[in-house]
């Protein structure tokens, strides 16, 4: 039984996802700094250039080499900026499930840019790999990414109380631990049918991320493990 994705990059009209490579770093690191990033995820803050550099030429690739899922780096196709990240993990090859995480730069938000690349994801995952369930899971008070859930056709499924944290920023400047639920979402294949005439773009504002067991991990130099959630 196949136990690790091919390598492979995904076109959409508007995007390539692809593999990370070091050319990435630079921008990776200006993304993964932004207020809305620190707040919904577990990344380590602030996030140095060494972070970008291990995450962008070797813990990314492992997740795919280790079986754990896949890492895509979102990119525009005619400038070829990056975009964001969408980050399939925690995946059970025998039920044929995994779990989908994602974040989008400053930059690009508005226009529409995760739900392009998650459904794409989608349709590879469920069409090519022979997946039969994509979790998603948001903080309770992430609505940008809920409207990522919903504008792609995820079903809510409930809430997990109490299960995640998030980050507040005090009038200092400082930030402190905030506890949060979690909604569940989920898609399986015959959901794709509601989900495929999304295409016109209509721009959700999707400054982030959910949350929840982890989605995009990002390490530091000295190895010790930190979590970015969708």
């Amino acid at each position: 039984m196949t136990t690790t994705f091919p390598d492979v990059t995904i076109s959409t009209d508007r995007l390539v996802l692809r593999p990370f490579e070091e050319e990435d770093v630079t921008a990776l690191t200006e993304m993964m700094n932004d207020e809305s990033v620190t707040a919904w995820t577990s990344v380590p803050h602030p996030y140095t250039r060494a972070d970008a550099y291990g995450w962008a030429t070797r813990l990314s690739h492992t997740e795919r080499t280790e079986g754990r899922g896949i890492v895509f780096a979102v990119t525009e196709f005619l400038t070829q900026r990056l975009v964001g990240i969408v980050h399939l993990q925690n995946t059970n090859w025998r039920t044929r499930a995994t779990e989908v995480g994602y974040v989008t730069a400053p930059w690009a938000r508005g226009e529409g840019y995760a739900s392009e690349s998650v459904l794409a994801v989608t349709q590879w995952l469920f069409r090519d790999q022979g997946f039969e369930r994509l979790e998603l899971r948001t903080a309770a008070d992430n609505t940008a990414s809920q409207q990522v859930a919903q504008k792609i056709g995820c079903i809510s499924e409930g809430v997990l109380r109490n299960a995640w944290i998030v980050r507040t920023q005090s009038a200092d400047g400082s930030w402190g631990d905030t506890r949060t639920d979690v909604i569940v979402w989920s898609l399986v294949p015959e959901d794709l049918d509601d989900a495929d005439g999304y295409g016109e773009y209509d721009g959700y504002d999707t400054y982030s991320v959910d949350c929840a067991d982890s989605a995009v991990s990002a390490h530091r130099a000295d190895g010790a493990d930190r979590e970015l959630t969708r």
